[in-house]
């Protein structure tokens, strides 16, 4: 498990500013779906009001056609921000420019993600192309499913509670998280005992301290 910390996420997203397929690697930050859920999304999944994504399926690594979701636990919705709403309009727009250039040889499929004729996408392929943005960004090497654990160490490292984090992954439990993630927590275990120390240390006040608690 490899991951790029904040300031490499940072550099990456801002490096991929306006490219072809800079939404889907913001979704894939934003919310750690899995590739080939990012890749089965239909613009029906997107609610632009609630701002929201509905995980209903999945493609397969070819392409071609869908195959079920990993477990029934991977069917779920998550809540996104602004940003990113705001990053899939602009995909969107561009995805029209997309198929009025194509023409009659525009497939729709409703997808979110597609070719250049409105075909689902390859997930190896789009994994190669990852990876040669990575390189250009000169950022470590990392496969496309480190996105993932990207994800989840953000969320982590910044006091999201696990229950929710396994919600937004699609995990069955909290449980299956930690004992995926649980090593990202080691870090805050300082900043939980200072946190503790903080909230106990008594504070002196003035009162007659003896008749409330008499010395034995």
């Amino acid at each position: 498990m490899k991951v790029l910390n904040e300031s490499q996420v940072s550099q990456f997203l801002i490096s991929i500013m306006g490219h072809r397929w800079e939404a889907l690697f913001y979704l894939a930050i934003a919310t750690g779906m899995r590739r080939c859920e990012l890749l089965g999304l239909k613009w029906e999944d997107i609610d632009w009001l609630k701002q929201t994504v509905k995980v209903e399926r999945q493609i397969r690594p070819g392409g071609q056609s869908f195959q079920p979701l990993k477990t029934r636990f991977s069917r779920r919705t998550i809540t996104i921000g602004a940003k990113t709403i705001q990053v899939l309009r602009d995909h969107y727009e561009r995805q029209q420019e997309t198929r009025k250039a194509a023409g009659r040889k525009w497939v729709e499929n409703g997808m979110v993600f597609t070719n250049t004729h409105g075909e689902p996408l390859c997930a190896n392929h789009m994994t190669q192309v990852f990876q040669g943005l990575l390189e250009a960004c000169e950022l470590p090497k990392i496969r496309f499913h480190d996105l993932r654990h990207t994800a989840a160490s953000l969320m982590l490292n910044n006091g999201i509670p696990p229950i929710v984090v396994s919600r937004r992954l699609g995990h069955s439990k909290a449980s299956t998280t930690l004992d995926v993630y649980g090593h990202l927590l080691d870090g805050m275990l300082n900043e939980a005992a200072s946190l503790m120390d903080d909230l106990i240390t008594p504070v002196k006040v003035h009162t007659n301290c003896s008749q409330l608690c008499p010395v034995p």
